[in-house]
């Protein structure tokens, strides 16, 4: 199983090319399945959740092939989905990503029928898929739950519906507006979440011919078409690849650019960066914006409280990695979770790293500046797994972060991107992804 090595205590100096993000790029290519037409989809991450998410369209009738774009760190994915006459998400494919329950509402939306394996995913609390099907079974779906999968099956079209979600959720949001684009009448979603990702699929939605109002809101409303067609989209990059690498010069010192990233994604951590004593610029550049982000060795941070919260708010998915910067602020730090309620896992690693903090229900106390000494860390999820990583190269002398297995889920190339700013960082062990 591969590890990666880190000698730590090297500031970082250079240019960092931010990927595609994730999390657009899962719902994007879900919707390969509203079309029989060909959909070209570039700037994907190179992660495994991608290729993961592909096996999961081919075994669901789609032909597919992802082609490697510039140094490899990005793919373009070529989609043809033809569709077959039993359309089911298997378990095998499925236990290792909950974005495979996108493909519900898509499935049901043009062929009237789905068996979806309930999904898996990072162990970081529970996150239900009853909004998803709520929202469905409003739309005229039958479901049945029985023996680890989800059976769906229409009569007709689905119907538009009214409806305000329970609560956000990015994953409901995005499922039920991929099915509304086909539903008979307008559909009105209410308390959608706000998310960069969304966005970014209701843009592919409306270049295929779908009819959407509201985007970047509370309220989409969605006009069902008769069909859709095909066309071609490049993925946004991604904020929270992006955020990690900001962690990571914040943590360790240095002085980095960031290529092809939205500063207007990231502007919690910005802030909260900017006031912890860092200096960010932003800038146009000649493929988007870029950010840089300067902190010299002996350059003190400044301790600051998070709660994280759905976007606008403070992204759960850079929790872990602040954590990390904040053992190296001088005071106490207070930092809340407001979305998952077991996303502390990579606690206990940090302290195994000399980190001091506690953590109590929802809330993590960190003390800084915490002297950090390598040793081996175990990852626990896709997030925590990057958070180990800004530790290992802040601490003196060699940390190794076993179970990186974790860490490809989301990450193109990160150990050789790193390695372009000045880490000493490895990947050792039986290979990649």
């Amino acid at each position: 199983m591969d590890r990666l090595v880190i000698q730590g205590g090297q500031p970082l100096r250079g240019r960092i090319r931010v990927s595609g993000a994730k999390n657009a790029a899962l719902p994007c290519l879900a919707a390969a399945l509203l079309t029989p037409d060909p959909l070209v989809l570039s700037n994907l991450p190179a992660v495994a959740d991608i290729r993961t998410m592909v096996k999961v369209l081919q075994a669901l009738g789609t032909e597919a092939t992802l082609t490697p774009e510039g140094e490899g760190f990005e793919l373009t994915a070529n989609l043809a989905c033809a569709g077959n006459e039993d359309p089911k998400a298997p378990y095998d494919l499925v236990k290792t990503m909950r974005a495979s329950i996108l493909v519900l509402g898509p499935l049901l939306a043009r062929f009237g029928r789905a068996t979806v394996s309930l999904p898996g995913g990072c162990a970081i609390g529970a996150r239900p898929v009853n909004l998803h099907l709520e929202a469905l079974e409003r739309m005229g779906a039958r479901i049945e739950i029985s023996h680890g999968y989800i059976h769906a099956s229409l009569k007709g079209r689905l119907k538009a519906i009214d409806h305000a979600f329970e609560k956000v959720s990015v994953g409901a949001t995005e499922n039920i507006l991929m099915a509304a684009t086909l539903a008979e009448g307008t559909t009105i979603l209410r308390n959608a979440a706000l998310e960069p990702e969304i966005g970014d699929l209701a843009r592919l939605l409306q270049e295929m011919g779908a009819h959407i109002e509201g985007i970047g809101t509370g309220t989409l409303t969605i006009t069902g078409v008769a069909s859709l067609h095909g066309c071609e989209h490049a993925v946004i990059p991604d904020r929270i690849e992006a955020g990690t690498y900001l962690c990571a010069v914040a943590a360790a010192c240095g002085d980095v650019v960031l290529d092809r990233c939205e500063p207007e994604h990231l502007r919690s951590l910005l802030d909260l960066l900017e006031r912890s004593g860092c200096v960010i610029t932003e800038r146009e550049g000649q493929d988007g914006r870029q950010l840089r982000i300067q902190r010299e060795p002996g350059q003190k941070l400044r301790s600051k409280d998070v709660t994280t919260l759905p976007f606008p708010g403070f992204p759960t998915d850079l929790q872990a990695q602040v954590m990390a910067v904040m053992t190296q602020a001088c005071g106490i730090s207070v930092i809340n979770e407001g979305i998952f309620e077991n996303r502390f896992q990579h606690a206990m690693e940090l302290e195994r790293l000399g980190a001091n903090l506690r953590t109590d229900g929802h809330t993590a106390i960190v003390a800084g500046p915490a002297d950090l000494t390598g040793c081996t860390v175990m990852a626990t999820d896709l997030r925590a797994s990057a958070a180990l990583v800004i530790a290992g190269l802040v601490g003196k002398g060699e940390t190794i972060v076993d179970r990186i297995y974790h860490l490809d889920r989301g990450y193109s190339g990160l150990e050789k991107k790193l390695q372009g700013v000045g880490a000493h960082i490895e990947r050792v062990g039986g290979g990649r992804v």
